[in-house]
């Protein structure tokens, strides 16, 4: 077979700008290169699957360019946040959330320009990532808050997301941790796709990658590369259109990755609707990846791949090597550009009509015209509203956040903000409308004070019913005291504050008993790295799911207690449900067992 035939799109060509009402330009009146290459992003590729030095390089390369580097799953180390004396910076732009929450605190999401959900990757959707203990080092270690030398496993799904309004929950969660920062949501490519990036955006994300089946370099296993996912053009065009004819594209911005290597490559995933481009293995082997396919083995030859300080010393790539590479792909998008008659990039977003297919390489009964079609020219198409290419005006945030409670509760707190001094603020009120409460409370402490406060500064005493994802990201310093009862998601990302919570005194006189009745929701500190916790009832399920450094104490868990834990201490005064501490590496835990029931509820191994 063609090689060409072995992808859509190189299945297809490019129609003569007469047929579609434009003439060839100057490439002296196409958009810089310079400007191009700001679209550009990295894949996510985590410190621990690859070298510090990789990481890093790749970060500094993209940073000099104006496009975006990504963490991927494994946290950032913080002292990447300075500049280097000669100007350049190591801080990956977007900063991914993933399954398994490793380093995401306060400080990793303030250090944001853009927070990515990780919902799946291209190359193996619908499983977790693993990373192996032999590339878990010190380092890597300390910054995923885990133990050397032992092994991690992400969970397959998030498990503060079983429903899309969960979805929306998190994205508002990642939105209050840092108000400047663009939230994006990476989906992998599959029939149907475009359905689910609708509810997307009307979640509101602010960014949407659709992840191809191409990618994954040499870490997925070989199963997940040859018959998982689909292509990029699949869910991109599809995507699109849809989010097109339901009136939401300018909301949005579209993003995909997957095996992108060329110019024409980004031309044409544009003109399907992409306004952002992931590159990831093409950067590796600029960088002078030999494509061994033992990334996940720790012995890279080249120092990319691997842990093994013998083997880092082999790494010889510069920033250059990667500057220079995405310079040469943006020339020759100038170049296609400039034959097609499009003056920048713009112009060009969303205008599949440009392409055909080419009768050259096509092969069997494969029928492209689907994914050819121009969204705006369908027929349902401006139905919903005004017809929009690309993102035009962005998602309503601004709004949403000045109702929060959290902006009262900042503005009671002058003492704590301006001098660093104690604070004492009582709310009486609260109501399960009040979502994420804390949480844009310590994101502006943090921006102020760090993790530099005293524990207890900023005391909050709350009376009532908090809604979902109470105390989310709290920092050191903030004191959440909550009289009442929470929902889901309570001390979500808790990152070194400390939360109480307890039956009201009224309930507790007339004979209510909180080590019967649960207290507070499902999945409560979920990815929390510090802190202390105090729970005066029961938990419901996935109490403590991948904690990895909180102190708590329960009087009592439901299904799945400590799941993934990997640090951290728990004590259980009472019973817990089943599953308890499957898959935990990490931490201690004690369980007051009155009933007797714990060893037929726990997996010890």
């Amino acid at each position: 077979m063609d090689v060409k035939a072995s992808s859509i799109r190189g299945q297809v060509d490019f129609k003569p700008p007469r047929q579609y009402g434009r003439a060839p330009l100057p490439l002296e009146a196409v958009e810089p290169a310079s400007e191009i290459v700001k679209r550009f992003r990295t894949g996510a590729m985590s410190y621990g699957s690859i070298s510090m030095e990789a990481h890093s390089t790749l970060a500094i390369a993209l940073n000099r360019l104006g496009g975006f580097s990504n963490t991927g799953e494994g946290g950032e180390d913080p002292a990447r946040y300075e500049p280097l004396p000669n100007g350049d910076s190591l801080k990956s732009a977007i900063k991914q959330v993933a399954s398994g929450r490793f380093g995401v605190t306060m400080e990793y999401l303030a250090n944001a320009q853009e927070l990515q959900i990780k919902m799946a990757q291209g190359a193996k959707p619908g499983e977790g990532g693993e990373l192996p203990g032999k590339k878990v080092h010190g380092g890597i270690a300390k910054t995923r808050n885990s133990t050397p030398g032992v092994g991690l496993i992400s969970p397959p799904p998030h498990h503060d997301i079983y429903s899309i309004e969960d979805l929306a929950q998190l994205i508002f969660d990642l939105k209050n941790s840092n108000p400047d920062a663009g939230v994006s949501v990476k989906l992998v490519s599959e029939i149907g796709v475009g359905v689910v990036a609708t509810g997307v955006a009307k979640c509101k994300a602010d960014h949407i990658l659709i992840s191809g089946c191409d990618g994954g370099t040499g870490a997925s296993k070989w199963t997940g590369i040859k018959h998982a996912g689909a292509p990029w053009e699949i869910g991109l065009a599809e995507t699109h259109q849809t989010l097109v004819l339901n009136g939401l594209r300018g909301r949005v911005t579209l993003e995909t990755d997957g095996q992108l290597r060329t110019g024409r490559d980004v031309v044409i995933a544009a003109l399907l609707g992409a306004e952002r481009f992931g590159f990831a293995t093409a950067p590796l082997i600029a960088m002078g990846c030999i494509m061994m396919r033992k990334c996940h083995l720790n012995t890279c030859p080249v120092g990319i791949a691997t842990q093994d300080p013998v083997l880092r010393k082999k790494f010889e790539g510069l920033p250059e090597h990667v500057v220079n590479y995405l310079m040469l792909v943006a020339e020759e998008v100038r170049v296609l550009m400039a034959k097609m008659g499009f003056r920048n990039m713009d112009e060009l977003i969303g205008h599949a009509e440009v392409l055909r297919t080419d009768p050259a390489v096509r092969t069997g009964p494969l029928l492209l015209d689907p994914i050819l079609a121009a969204a705006h020219q369908l027929p349902d198409a401006g139905k919903m509203g005004n017809i929009e290419n690309r993102k035009l005006y962005g998602q309503e945030h601004f709004m949403v956040l000045q109702r929060m409670i959290d902006r009262t509760l900042v503005e009671d707190c002058k003492m704590t903000f301006r001098y660093g001094e104690r604070s004492y603020v009582q709310y009486n009120h609260l109501n399960n409308a009040d979502r994420t409460c804390g949480t844009l409370l310590s994101h502006e402490i943090f921006k102020r004070w760090g993790s530099s406060l005293p524990p207890g500064t900023c005391h909050m005493k709350l009376f009532g019913t908090s809604g979902q994802s109470f105390g989310a990201f709290s920092v050191k310093g903030v004191l959440l005291e909550l009289e009442g009862d929470s929902q889901d998601y309570f001390g979500k990302g808790l990152s070194g504050g400390a939360l109480v919570v307890y039956p009201p005194k009224k309930a507790v006189e007339q004979g209510f008993e909180a080590a019967k009745n649960i207290i507070i929701g499902n999945t409560a500190l979920y990815g929390a790295t510090s802190g202390v916790c105090f729970v005066n009832g029961i938990a419901a399920e996935r109490f403590a799911v991948r904690n990895s450094g909180v102190w708590a104490v329960v009087e009592g868990a439901g299904d799945h207690c400590c799941e993934y834990m990997t640090g951290g201490r728990v004590l259980v005064l009472g019973s817990v449900g089943d599953n308890f501490g499957a898959g935990m590496s990490g931490g201690i835990t004690w369980i007051w067992d009155p009933s007797q029931t714990f060893e037929s509820r726990s997996l010890p191994q």
